[in-house]
């Protein structure tokens, strides 16, 4: 979703022992994945992965890059758990720097509600909670992207204080 430089600033991020997060919306339980949440993650991120019509081959390799993503330190994943529903909801943020404030950035690089946990506040409450970590971490901003057609995951992004920038994003894919 993002060709953004993911560089490594590990004590950015808090590992999962340093989750003692309270949900943002009533009834949603946010929470750090560990390995052991692996699995159930990457249910999430295969419909994540659907949604964004992404084909994978190996249908393996999204559980297997979540897995490495936790193990290393590599990224923060986030669940949301919404009561009668279960896990219905999940984030990935990479650290990265911002050269223009000279400070660690973060990218929230992916935000996925399947289906059944849709108009529960669990989008709503993963995005609050990334921006508490972030807060908390000293970062100077979080930055995301999505697609031009999805409109309902922009207007929750804009009514949580996301401002739309005024730069165009180029990739450049290598294979």
């Amino acid at each position: 979703m993002n060709g953004q430089a993911q560089a490594a600033a590990q004590q950015d991020v808090p590992s999962p022992a340093e989750d003692s997060a309270p949900a943002s919306a009533p009834g949603v339980a946010v929470r750090a994945a560990g390995e052991a949440d692996v699995e159930a993650a990457a249910v999430l991120f295969r419909g994540y992965l659907d949604f964004y019509e992404v084909d994978i081959e190996d249908p393996d390799a999204p559980r297997a890059f979540l897995a490495e993503r936790i193990a290393k330190d590599e990224s923060l994943v986030l669940l949301a758990d919404v009561p009668e529903a279960g896990m219905v909801g999940f984030a990935q943020v990479y650290r990265g720097f911002s050269s223009l404030s000279l400070r660690t950035a973060w990218v929230l690089n992916d935000l996925y509600v399947a289906p059944e946990g849709r108009r529960t506040g669990a989008g709503r409450a993963l995005l609050r909670e990334v921006l508490r970590r972030a807060r908390e971490a000293g970062v100077s901003g979080v930055q995301l992207e999505t697609a031009y057609d999805n409109t309902v995951a922009q207007g929750l992004y804009e009514a949580e204080g996301f401002v739309r920038e005024e730069f165009h994003v180029y990739f450049h894919g290598l294979g």
